[in-house]
């Protein structure tokens, strides 16, 4: 391949390959010139321009294949336009030659359609450069069309489009001419010759004027025309075609004006015209005589579809304002097509006339129009409405009968009704809440008008308002309550009205349907209104004839409807229900006889539309309630089961009786039971299988039903893939809801709300915007199929073998159409019993069962119909996989084998075919991998049999399966099979789509098969990948869109496995370009392509998009929207058009990817998008804000209305905004990207620093911090915040919130002290007002409270006065909350209720912490001084802007008393709902103080999301107040029987220590790992808070299991949860729990001592372990502890485990520091375990001491590590600590114990001896903490260490190494240890160490004199060792001081400097020379005898001495000036312990 990348064609390259790979080799030549020409300099292609002439016609005439002569062609054209263009004409000769040419033979054809194809492409990119040629060239193309074939004549039309596209006007003499050959041609045989004539008119009519003047009403003719017996790319072309042709008539391009003067049509011409099409189709308005014959025939339905797609392309290209102003006149005309009689000739014609012109409404109105305009919209369809319902009660009023044409006008109405309400709904719930104005303003009157139709007489137009209804009440839920009430009302007032009863219990069915869609729901009690109705309905039916069947009818549906609300609700209800049901139907067989023998046909009909009901009510119950369906219930409901299935055998007779119009009602009564049986386990009707098939079998195989009904399930229930073969595919474009029509199944695409009036509260199936259940006659079959599906799998062999003979009986007996539905039925019913088989894994059966089977199958594979084919290969692949039998397998493909061998014929190949395909994909690989070369060799063959496309199609399809199942085994054949793909790709005609998307899926299959391997660079590999490239090249290039997405999907494969060899350069503009394609699939595939490139290289597609969009703006072929915004605005646009959920989700996965990698770069690019997108809001935000303020007080009205204006009127620049402005689900989007980009920012600190952000950006100006877009940020939450979306709502609160979480605490630079969010407090306060309105729905105003709560908490705010703003938010909910639970209008669920309050509740929980926090610490800081003395007084006089600590406690204090009862109340409550289920009887009938008994299940959810912050509140308010002390019981907090009241305090006191205490266990036992950390924090912090107040710490220290649990819950947690937070505050707990009991000890110590007064010796032993020292897991208080705090220790420090160290695989580690967190953990349980033996008797301590101590010099040697600035890590002063509390404890006195203590404290030393040595292991060992260790240990141990020698030893040798080290900082510090040691009381102790180590330190301190210290701290080593040595003189006695003094008088003497020296000597060394000298100067004066003595042997030192003396005195002098300025300072030890141990 690499040698066909050159300018030339290389020749000798192509000799040398083999003739197959020739063409590819030549595609691969022109696709590199292609890209090389636009590039390549000029003068090289001028150089070589001759040569490539000649090469490139050389290839004209060499046959070449569709994609090459199409690249061929392209190439010649963009040689000539940028070489010389001399030769051009004779080239142009030489094809019109070639084209004139008589030579008709198929070889010549390929050139010929080459020489058309590059006259195209000349006069497309040089049009008027060919100047006059033109005539000559289309005359001849012109001639040529009428003598081609096919394939030719759609060669030359489009050639021609092209060559008119070129030449613009130039060419007006031969429009003409081009127009009456095309026009013939629009009704071509061939659909693609009448696709490229619609392109090539519709590239006629930009310049041909009299298309749409003179011959405007022909044209419209000719394509009504050439819709008929069209396929899908038909009527897309041919609409594209007629409706631009009527937009262009009414609206004409100004150009062609201006050349002729032009007669306009008007609207209504044009609209008549379209109409004509729609209502009489293309038989003009001459009725011809075919049309009489089809008997007065309706319109055929492809034009009808085909119209209706052209007017949406008429409005489309018109525009979305010229739609705005005239919406009204288009409705008026849409809404008349279908009231007129043609539109509505039968039912199902009428429901297909009324789906066409939804779809008109739906595509127009909801896709051109912004919300406003389509508010507008919602007017004018009630204005619409209420017309059509003032006609029809005139008509219905009028009883004098005179207005006789009336009626049909009434039924006519009916489907006007229904369109418009559709739409209404429609859209009413897009706009969701932005629908509010619509619905308010009383002059529209929606809601009167829409319920006015629920008494139109046709019960379609009642169902159609019903669902309006619903629509409007899921879009806003505030309605939902009043409207069912409404209607409620009016349904007792109206009772005697069969049309208001029937309308209104549909309005309320719909209603109660829509609450699932409702988060908020709505009152339980409504659910007793419905049952009161409903039962009131079914009791009064039989009262009134004319009224029983509605009422009866109405009755059921509100129960059935009822049953959708859930279990929680129906609960309550169901006894009731299983009567109800119970007393529909007979007992008994007797009462069945009996009731056939009375009754006539009106009771009839009645009973079996009450049966209907009932059993539809019960399938109701049966799929919304399944936890209600106990054994029990189900017996109690198979009772009418059963009976009503003994009645369906009797009901024949019946209707034999009583007349057939009672099939209807019975065929009813079967659909409902089928239902519900298929919803129940088999088992339970095991007994009446017999009876049942016997029903089911005759149902689909029409044995009563002379219609030749076919089921719709056929298609789901083949396997999605095999969509090309059925064309099913068309349920993926965005015309899936007209399409359906023309499917050829019965009643297709009719689906309508009248068929079943229980659709109207089932949940719409996904992908639908309106429930659609066909007609009874349809459904029932439909619902037999999915029955015997699911009994199949249960009967006995014998039955099935019955049935499967049967079923080939049925087929035999039939004929002719009605056999084709009979095996249709019959083979749905095989599949869905097959695939129950295989769901339920059992088999088929024995020999005979399959034998049977299997004949039923292979007869079908060679049915003509193709569905029919498809289904058995379907079937015979389930067969193999539930037989599962190697050999049954190979015989079915042996079959095939053989048959595919013979047959010659298309059908048997097809279906043999797909046969092999089908037995693959359902056995897998392994199972036939046998027969895949078989398989594989067969397919391949079939595949190149040119002569019909439809036999490769299926052959290919089936590769494509096997490819797929067969994976890695296919790997042998990859190579044959993808030559094969790129030969077909080069040769079959393009015209032939089916064969090029199975090409496609086989090509994906491929490059999935290679997989990985593709990364690789072998030769090999590289063929294939650069086949799978040029593959996916030409599938790019093809016309249809669906090739096209299989190439992009080809290319997303490649790029999953070799993404450096995708070159995006070309793949995202191409990807771009296809995202405004208007095929779905294309889309669909384009964006997913986008997701996952944008999850690796999300910048490199930003750029090449943008590249693309240079591109476009240099030349208008492309038409892409993108702007500077880039590809993510394009993104951002389509959100609002598209309503496909899977692009929807794809676009916002896109976003995201790019979103996350790149933001952060580029901030303000992406902060611009979200803001652009949420400035778009309706302007009625700016209105709702001012209402709120009216009744504030004057000024603070004024700045609240500074406030808000502030950020009305955003984004109203006059940019060219995009067509439509984006919807609100598009602007939550947006507000959640803000979020996440904040959320990204978190990782850089200095996005969130203002002076950090400013120097950064001065540095570099193109860097971006999050923090200076702040404005932006909090306007963008504020408009969505105030919006009228409540989504958006949210999702700006949340954004809020996220803001000033992250910005709370950012300074603000010019104003130090200040932060910068205090500039917003304004904003902030009018974001969050409305959200407290009466009428705002619960959820937001509990988002709203918890931003209050984090706003107040925040600490931003300083002024009390700009605090009470957001704090009387707060108490004015919190006045809601005290209102109680019977509150007057209740509007949502009580759960939501419970849900807002406890927000509220959880708010003031927050404000509350953070406010005791604040005063606590101001309590711990120093207080001012002047203070007035009374606190309680409100310090008016310190100036509102200076923020008093206590303040916001101020703020709460009032409500105190209120908060702590409803805090109480909730936690009592939550403490009742987390009781396991099996406790359920203990909890409260009537509910809690926030919640009800129904609502229970919802209700925990709310509360698991609120408690914690309100258990932390509480355990402040309890400990602040001494556990509520001063608290008047004045209202308890849920009002009980008076006794409870009489409770003591110490009772309450207790009972609210048990609720804490019970609600933290409870929690920290398991908290569940989605519970947030914060929870886990507040909960540990509440038990802390509890536990620092006295009262508890008695209550816990006196049960101590109570204290045991807790430490074992603890232990639990730690091992769950790792955040080193968590863990600190769980050793707080402990340490608090610790001390309880060392003060409950001290108290029992305290008593006892006080009874053993009189015996003082006695030791009493109180404590853990007793006398034995056993400690008793479990019980044991210590041992908890030590488990949990051992925990700690190994979790942190594995090398204290002594297990570790023994274990192999062990390698020794040197001591590291540990993180700060885990350090300060180490220490706090360090400190707890030394605390640990206090709490034990002697005994007991000697149990644990030996494991304390281990720990303890454990965490001494791990952490012991040299720091940089010579500080002592805290856990090293925690261990030290902890030693020195343990040997000095009161122990070391007990007589009993002596012994063990002695042995304990000596192992001890020698353990911190072992491991004081720094050794190579550990090198950074910290020696000074090392000795600290040993000091402490002879210093407080002294007793039982004197005189064991090898310890003593141990020590000095510490000390020596000490003294001998290098460090002068270990010197210093081992100086003043042994001062320490020196000056022991005990002499026994120090005397030891004097004699060893004093003259060490002399010798040390006399060598200084040798080497003066160079640093101050080596000559702080010397000061530290001169003081030990004047204590030491100091120590002596009196005799010996001459000989000590002779030590260090000399020592210092020596280290004085000379006065010549002095001046030049460093800093240091004159420092230690003055400190020598001061010295000297103080102990002469001390000690004079002995100085003088010592002074006078050595007269050199006297001489030093004095000359220092002198040279000191000069300097004094001249320093005195200066001295007196200074005052003294006292010199001080420079060295302090951070914690003094001594």
């Amino acid at each position: 391949m690499e040698l066909a990348h050159s300018l030339l064609l290389n020749e000798d390259a192509l000799a040398q390959i083999t003739e197959a790979k020739r063409p590819v080799f030549i595609f691969e030549w022109l696709r590199f010139l292609d890209k090389v020409l636009v590039a390549a300099n000029k003068v090289d292609v001028k150089e070589k321009q001759k040569k490539l002439v000649e090469q490139l016609t050389g290839l004209i005439s060499s046959a070449p294949g569709p994609p090459t002569r199409k690249l061929l062609a392209k190439n010649l054209a963009t040689l000539y336009s940028i070489g010389d263009t001399f030769t051009v004409f004779q080239t142009l000769d030489k094809c019109n030659e070639i084209i004139k040419s008589k030579d008709d033979t198929p070889a010549y054809l390929p050139t010929k359609l080459a020489a058309v194809a590059c006259v195209g492409a000349f006069y497309d990119k040089m049009g008027r450069m060919l100047g006059s040629s033109f005539p000559d060239t289309i005359n001849n193309l012109l001639k040529a069309v009428k003598s081609a074939e096919s394939q030719g004549r759609g060669e030359i039309l489009l050639s021609l489009q092209k060559v008119l596209c070129g030449l613009g006007g130039a060419a007006a003499s031969c429009h003409r001419d081009i127009y009456k050959n095309a026009r013939s041609l629009l009704t071509d045989r061939s659909m693609a010759v009448r696709c490229a004539v619609a392109k090539c008119l519709l590239e006629l009519q930009n310049e041909a004027v009299f298309m749409w003047t003179t011959e405007l009403e022909n044209v419209a003719t000719l394509c009504f025309k050439a819709l008929e017996g069209s396929n899908y790319g038909v009527r897309v072309a041919v609409a594209k075609l007629l409706g631009t042709v009527m937009a262009t008539a009414l609206m004409p391009k100004q150009a062609a004006v201006m050349r002729q003067n032009v007669k306009r049509a008007t609207l209504e011409e044009v609209l008549e015209l379209m109409a004509t099409g729609f209502l009489r189709g293309g038989s003009g308005f001459l009725k011809s005589g075919g049309e009489m014959l089809k008997g007065g025939g309706s319109v055929s339905r492809e034009v009808r579809v085909g119209v209706t797609q052209a007017y949406v392309v008429f409005v489309t290209t018109l525009g979305g304002q010229w739609l705005e102003r005239n919406f009204a006149t288009f409705l008026s005309h849409v809404l008349d097509l279908v009231s007129h009689p043609r539109a509505t000739q039968t039912h199902v014609e009428a429901v297909y006339s009324r789906r066409c012109v939804s779809f008109m409404l739906r595509a127009t109105l909801g896709g051109l129009l912004g919300e406003k305009a389509q508010i507008a919209a919602g007017k004018e369809i009630c204005q619409a409405i209420s017309k059509q319902m003032r006609a029809v009660e005139a008509v219905v009023n009028d009883i004098s009968g005179e207005n006789k044409a009336g009626a049909a006008d009434v039924s006519a109405s009916q489907h006007v009704m229904v369109c418009a309400l559709k739409e209404l709904g429609s859209l009413v719930q897009s706009l969701s809440a932005t629908a509010s104005p619509l619905i308010q303003e009383p002059s529209i009157g929606l809601l009167e008008t829409v319920t006015s139709v629920l008494l139109h007489p046709s019960m379609a137009a009642r169902l159609a308002a019903a669902w309006c209804l619903r629509c409007v009440a899921v879009a806003l839920p505030y309605q939902l309550t009043p409207l069912l009430d409404r209607c409620a009302e009016r349904i007792n007032n109206l009772k005697s009205s069969p049309e208001a009863v029937s309308g209104y219990s549909f309005a309320m069915a719909a209603l109660l349907g829509g609450v699932h869609q409702c988060p908020l729901g709505i009152p339980h009690s409504k659910g007793k209104l419905v049952v009161s109705i409903a039962e009131d309905l079914l009791r009064t039916a039989a009262q009134n004839s004319r009224l029983s069947l509605q009422r009866t009818q109405a009755g059921w549906l509100l129960l059935g409807a009822l049953m959708t609300l859930g279990p929680s609700l129906v609960r309550y209800h169901l006894p009731k229900m299983l009567l109800l049901w119970r007393n529909v139907f007979p007992r008994s067989q007797k009462e069945l006889e009996a009731e056939k023998a009375r009754g006539d046909s009106f009771t009839w009909q009645v009973t079996l539309e009450g049966r209907a009901g009932a059993l539809c009510a019960m399938r109701s119950f049966v799929a919304h309630c399944p936890e209600l369906l106990t054994e029990d219930v189900i017996r109690r409901l198979m009772t009418p089961i059963e009976c009503a299935m003994t009645m369906m055998s009797q009901v024949p007779a019946i209707i034999k009786v009583h007349g057939a119009h009672l099939k209807a009602s019975a065929a009813m009564v079967r659909l409902r039971l089928y239902d519900i049986l298929a919803l129940l386990p088999p088992k339970t009707y095991e007994g009446s299988f017999n009876a049942l098939l016997r029903e089911l079998v005759a149902e689909f195989t029409l044995t009563d039903n002379s219609a030749n009904t076919t089921t719709s399930l056929l298609r789901s229930l083949c396997h999605y893939d095999d969509s090309v073969l059925m064309g099913s595919w068309l349920q993926e474009t965005d015309h899936k809801c007209i399409e359906d029509q023309l499917q050829p199944n019965s009643a297709s695409g009719s689906g309508a709300l009248e068929h079943d009036p229980s659709s109207i509260y089932l949940r719409v199936p996904v992908g639908e915007a309106i429930p659609g259940p066909l007609p009874l006659g349809v459904s029932v079959i439909d619902a037999s199929v999915a029955l015997f599906g699911v009994v199949f799998p249960h009967v006995s062999f014998k039955h099935r073998l019955q049935m499967l003979d049967h079923f080939a009986e049925c087929i035999k007996q039939a004929k002719g159409v009605r056999q084709q539905a009979v095996q249709l039925n019959i083979f749905t019913a095989v599949l869905s019993a097959l695939k129950g088989l295989a769901e339920n894994k059992s088999t088929l059966g024995p020999e005979e069962v399959r034998k049977s089977a299997l004949a039923l199958v292979m007869g079908a594979l060679d049915n003509p119909n193709p569905i029919l084919r498809c289904a058995a290969g379907e079937a015979l692949g389930r067969m193999a996989q539930v037989v599962g039998e190697a050999t049954f397998i190979a015989r079915m493909a042996q079959t095939s084998f053989d048959k595919l061998k013979s047959a010659r014929d298309v059908v048997s190949r097809t279906g043999h075919s797909l046969a092999l395909g089908c037995l693959h994909r359902y056995v897998g690989g392994i199972g036939s991998g046998q027969h895949l070369k078989t398989s594989v060799s067969i397919l391949l063959a079939l595949a190149q049999d040119g002569s019909s496309h439809e036999v490769q199609t299926w052959a290919l399809h089936s590769l494509a399966l096997i490819v797929d199942s067969s994976g890695p085994m296919y790997r042998g054949y990859v190579e044959p099979t993808l030559s094969l793909v790129l030969t077909l790709l080069l040769t079959v005609p393009p015209s032939h789509t089916e064969v090029h998307q199975c090409l496609g899926r086989c090509l994906g299959a491929l490059i999935t098969t290679v997989g990985p391997e593709l990364q690789g660079n072998g030769a090999t590999i590289s063929t294939i990948r650069s086949s799978c490239l040029v593959g996916c090249a030409i599938m790019q290039d093809h016309s249809d869109s669906l090739v096209q997405a299989a190439a992009i999907s080809c290319l997303q494969q490649l790029h999953m496995f070799a993404p450096r060899h995708v070159n995006l350069s070309s793949l995202v503009p191409c990807l771009c370009v296809h995202l405004c394609s208007s095929h779905l699939l294309l889309r669909r595939a384009a964006v997913a392509c986008l997701r996952q490139l944008a999850q690796r290289e999300a910048a490199e597609v930003c750029e090449y998009a943008m590249s693309l969009a240079k591109r476009a703006g240099d030349n208008n072929t492309i038409n892409l929207n993108i702007t500077e915004t880039g590809l993510e605005g394009v993104l951002f646009g389509m959100l609002d058009r598209e309503t496909d959920r899977k692009l929807c989700s794809d676009i916002h996965d896109t976003l995201g990817h790019m979103l996350s990698s790149l933001a952060v770069e580029k901030l303000s690019h992406w902060l611009k998008l979200c803001k652009d997108v949420l400035a778009a809001t309706t302007d009625v935000a700016a209105v709702v804000v001012f209402e709120v303020e009216k009744d504030e007080e004057d000024s603070e009205k004024k700045d609240e209305m500074d406030d808000d204006t502030m950020f009305t009127g955003l984004g109203d620049d006059d940019k060219s905004k995009p067509s439509v402005a984006p919807r609100w689900v598009t602007r939550v989007f947006a507000a959640d990207c803000l979020c996440r980009i904040i959320l990204l920012c978190e990782n850089d600190k200095a996005h969130f620093d203002l002076a950090a952000a400013r120097s950064a950006q001065a540095k570099n100006p193109k860097g971006d911090q999050l923090v200076l877009h702040l404005s932006d940020l909090i306007r963008m939450a504020f408009m969505a915040a105030t919006d009228h979306s409540h989504q958006l709502r949210m999702a700006g609160l949340q954004a809020l919130e996220d803001i000033i979480k992250k910005f709370a605490s950012v300074p603000e630079p010019e104003f130090p002290g200040h932060v910068i969010l205090e500039q917003y407090q304004a904003n902030v306060g009018a974001a969050l007002r409305p959200a407290f309105s009466p009428d705002t729905p619960s959820d937001i105003t509990a988002k709203a409270c918890q931003v209050c709560s984090t706003w107040i908490g925040s600490g931003v705010v300083s002024d009390l006065n700009d605090l009470r703003r957001v704090h009387t938010l707060l108490v004015s909910s919190l006045d809601k909350v005290q209102a109680g639970k019977g509150s007057s209008s209740q509007l949502y669920s009580e759960s939501a209720t419970t849900m807002e309050k406890l927000a509220v509740l959880k708010a003031w929980a927050e404000v509350y912490v953070v406010a005791m926090k604040i005063k606590k610490e101001a309590q711990s800081k120093p207080s001012k001084p002047v203070r007035t003395a009374d606190e309680d007084e409100e310090d008016e006089d310190l100036g509102a802007n200076v923020l008093p600590p206590d303040s916001l406690i101020t703020l709460v204090q009032p409500e105190l008393p209120s908060l702590s009862r409803l805090w109480l109340a909730m936690l009592r409550d939550y403490a009742l709902l987390t009781l396991p289920a099996e406790f359920s009887s203990q909890l409260p009938p009537d509910g809690g103080a926030f919640y009800t008994p129904e609502t229970i299940d919802t209700a925990r959810l709310h509360y698991r999301s609120s408690w914690a912050p309100v258990l932390h509140a509480v355990a402040l308010w309890l400990s602040s107040t001494g556990f509520g002390a001063g608290e008047e019981e004045l209202a308890p907090a849920i009002p009980q029987a008076a006794s409870s009241t009489t409770k003591t305090f110490e009772e309450s006191v207790k009972d609210r220590m048990h609720l804490m205490l019970g609600v933290s266990i409870e929690f920290l036992c398991f908290p569940r790992p989605e519970e947030p950390i914060e929870h886990v924090m507040s909960c540990l912090l509440a038990l802390f808070t509890l536990l620092e107040s006295p009262c508890f710490k008695i209550h816990i220290a006196e049960d101590q299991l109570l204290a045991v649990e807790l430490l074992n819950v603890l232990h639990r947690l730690l091992l769950t949860r790792d955040p080193p937070a968590v863990q600190l505050q769980v050793t707080a707990v402990v340490q608090e729990t610790i001390r309880a009991a060392q003060n409950h000890l001290q108290r029992q110590k305290a008593n006892k001592g006080k009874e053993e007064e009189g015996e003082k010796d006695s030791q009493p032993s109180v404590g853990e372990g007793g006398d034995t020292g056993e400690l008793v897991p479990g019980k044991s208080l210590v041992f908890a502890a030590m488990e949990l705090l051992v925990f700690v220790l190994v979790r942190h420090l594995p090398q204290l485990n002594a297990r570790v160290k023994e274990s192999p695989s062990h390698v020794p580690h040197r001591p590291q520091r540990l993180p700060e967190e885990s350090a300060r953990l180490v220490a706090n349980t360090v400190s707890i375990l030394a605390e640990l033996p206090s709490l034990c008797s002697p005994a007991g301590s000697m149990t644990i001491l030996p494991t304390v101590l281990f720990l303890i010099t454990g965490v001494l040697r791990e952490t012991a590590v040299k720091t940089a600035d010579n500080s002592v890590p805290v856990t090293v002063s925690a261990a030290l600590q902890g030693i020195k509390t343990i040997i000095t404890s009161p122990l070391a006195r007990v007589e009993s114990m002596q012994t063990q203590w002695t042995g304990l404290v000596r192992s001890s030393l020698a353990s911190v001896l072992e491991h004081s040595q720094p050794d190579e292991s550990r090198p950074d060992m910290d020696e000074v903490s090392m000795l600290t260790a040993i000091t402490l240990f002879l210093l407080s141990a002294s007793n039982e260490l004197v005189g064991v020698t090898v310890l003593q030893k141990g020590c000095m040798d510490r000390f020596r190494n000490a003294l001998n080290s290098s460090d002068p900082w270990v010197q210093a510090r081992c100086y003043q240890l042994l001062l320490s040691v020196f000056q022991h009381s005990s002499r026994a102790l120090s005397t030891p160490y004097i004699h060893a180590l004093a003259p060490l330190m002399v010798e040390k301190l006399k060598a200084v004199e040798r080497s003066r210290p160079g640093t101050a701290a080596e000559l702080q080593a010397v000061q530290e060792g001169i003081r030990v040595l004047e204590n030491l003189v100091g120590m002596g006695e009196e005799q010996n001081r001459v000989q000590l003094l002779a030590l260090l008088v000399p020592t210092l003497v020596s280290y004085l400097l000379d006065e010549n020296a002095i001046s030049s000597a460093p800093q240091v060394s004159k420092g230690l020379h003055d400190f020598a000298l001061q010295n000297l100067m103080r102990i002469g004066p001390l000690y004079p005898a002995a100085f003088k003595i010592v002074i006078g042997a050595a007269p050199e030192l006297k001489i030093r001495l004095e000359s220092a003396i002198l040279a000191n005195q000069a300097s004094n002098r001249a320093k005195a000036a200066a001295r007196q300025a200074q005052p003294t300072v006292q010199a001080a030890p420079t060295i302090k312990l951070k914690t003094s141990f001594f």
